[in-house]
């Protein structure tokens, strides 16, 4: 039974939406939009900004954007922890990524069975999910390991840097590769293909993608059979036919003789560099998982497996790791379980681990089976900016149900929509994408606020905010990746009671809304919580 609570509390989380700068409102989908329900409450409620990028986030500098990950990190814990890149960086510089027991249990193995090292991971500097540098740091260490053979599986980005930039990030390593290679040691990229299109599927939500890059990453094989001389002229090739951007790039092979030069053999070491958990756990179970039964894996070499961090620390995946991941405590999640608070979350497939698994503090597990209920709403499995209202009325159908219910003392949902359809680069479907928010937050508002719910809306990050970019030669091109600004913080309570300190706005973070839910529920936060941003 839930206590009594000052405020019962729905959270809703409008992924991918930032407030942009007046002289940046060219290509800000959000402020295109009809958006009447949004623009209501910014003129009735009281709303301020809040910082969802950089060191409010936990990450290097206030140049690095954020991310879903860590925006869901922050808002599920109050806190604010030193996330993926940071870690690894720290961990690079320092040397203990090198002294650490899986990475000399890797190179011992490699060295051991005469095996090939390979790397696995987004090649571009995007800071999201991976770092080139990091890549290069590890290939230099590994030849003074003795390692003499490496192969590189390279995916290509285009939504955290620009759409058609992998020809550089290609060219960029390839170079990097020249000046290590001698008699002594040998690397190249053996394979690749586009992110959306192999391997980094997420929450189980399309295992053809990562069967297209087992096949082509430990097998050397492509469904056309075909081989390229270089990854430079994979890419080439494969723009000029498909016309794709690089995420959306088909999965290429590199060949010598007839023959690709890199598959994966028995003896070798494989290690995925990408540090970010929730696109990198499904190829960790395909490498690791004795009882697998989401596609025919074919010959299963035995190798090595390792990732730079641990993507999933409840259901500890993978076994090795090279970095040890932030150890999230003191969650909201854990305090108001301590406090007998039932908790309502739901997303669509596309987000759903992010308001479970990271809100959680990087746990697939609740925290409390009886005062938790979770709520998939499966995505549709096509491009989203052909569907950009997503799954917005099925996720506000069952939000609406569980307020009804009067179970919940505290609820969350995610809105999908501002981030996938900002990522495809497609403008229009990101405009419709925010207007099939705004509807489902018409049809919550009066519900929730009848049943005594204080709303709040905000987001992780931005993105459908900054949709264009210049490009290199002066004109003006999609822009795929998440953008710097703050994002919205929006209190809308049924009497009206509740006002925000506006001097915080702008500085105060995402981390801020787990003490401002406990306050509005009564309660006193944690001392180890970022403070409440309530007056």
């Amino acid at each position: 039974m839930t206590p009594e609570l000052k405020k019962k509390v729905v959270l809703i989380v409008m992924d991918g939406v930032g407030i942009s700068p007046i002289d940046k409102e060219a290509g800000d989908a959000f402020k295109a939009a009809n958006t009447p329900t949004l623009d209501r409450l910014r003129a009735d409620y009281p709303w301020i900004m809040l910082r969802a990028h950089g060191e409010a986030v936990g990450l290097p500098s206030d140049n690095d954007m954020g991310n879903s990950e860590v925006g869901h990190n922050a808002l599920g814990c109050g806190q604010i922890y030193a996330q993926g890149a940071k870690l690894v960086n720290q961990s690079i510089a320092d040397g203990s990524l090198y002294t650490s027991k899986t990475w000399q249990e890797a190179m011992a193995f490699a060295k051991e069975h005469n095996g090939t090292l390979h790397f696995l991971g987004l090649l571009s500097d995007g800071n999201v999910h991976a770092n080139i540098a990091h890549l290069k740091a590890l290939l230099k260490e590994a030849k003074k390991e003795g390692i003499s053979r490496v192969f590189l599986h390279a995916l290509l980005d285009g939504r955290d840097v620009p759409p058609t930039s992998g020809g550089e990030y290609i060219t960029s390593m390839e170079s990097y590769l020249d000046t290590l290679n001698d008699d002594t040691f040998h690397a190249a990229i053996a394979s690749g293909g586009g992110r959306m299109i192999i391997t980094m599927d997420r929450y189980k939500a399309d295992w053809d993608m990562v069967k297209r890059g087992w096949d082509a990453q430990v097998h050397g094989h492509v469904e056309d059979g075909r081989l390229f001389p270089s990854a430079t002229e994979a890419y080439r090739t494969l723009r000029e036919e498909t016309g794709e951007i690089d995420q959306n790039l088909p999965a290429f092979v590199i060949g010598k003789d007839g023959a690709p030069i890199g598959p994966v053999q028995d003896g070798d070491t494989f290690i995925l560099y990408n540090f970010r958990g929730d696109r990198a756990i499904e190829v960790s179970m395909a490498f690791e998982d004795e009882d697998f039964p989401y596609f025919d894996r074919g010959r299963r070499p035995n190798v090595y497996y390792a990732g730079i961090l641990e993507y999933d620390g409840d259901l500890h995946i993978p076994k090795h790791y090279l970095v040890n991941p932030p150890k999230i405590t003191n969650t909201l999640t854990e305090f108001l379980v301590s406090k007998g608070v039932n908790e309502f979350a739901c997303a669509e497939t596309q987000k759903f681990g992010h308001v479970t698994y990271f809100w959680n503090g990087n746990n697939s597990e609740k925290v409390s089976e009886a005062l938790e209920t979770w709520q998939e709403v499966p995505s549709d499995n096509v491009p989203f900016d052909q569907r950009p209202w997503m799954k917005s009325a099925e996720v506000t159908d069952a939000l609406l149900a569980a307020i009804r219910s009067d179970r919940y003392g505290f609820l969350r949902i995610n809105y999908a929509n501002g981030d996938m359809v900002g990522h495809t680069g497609n403008f229009r479907a990101a405009e419709i994408a925010m207007e099939a928010v705004d509807l489902g937050l018409s049809r919550i508002l009066p519900v929730a606020l009848e049943n005594g719910y204080t709303v709040l809306i905000t987001a992780d990050h931005g993105n459908s905010d900054d949709m264009l970019q210049k490009n290199k030669a002066g004109g003006v091109e999609p822009k795929t990746s998440h953008s710097l600004n703050p994002v919205p913080f929006i209190v809308a309570s049924p009497n009206k009671d509740v006002t925000l300190d506006e001097t915080v706005s702008n500085r105060a973070g995402l981390a801020n809304i787990a003490a401002t839910v406990v306050e509005l529920m009564g309660y006193e936060k944690p001392d180890c919580w970022e403070k409440s941003v309530l007056k």
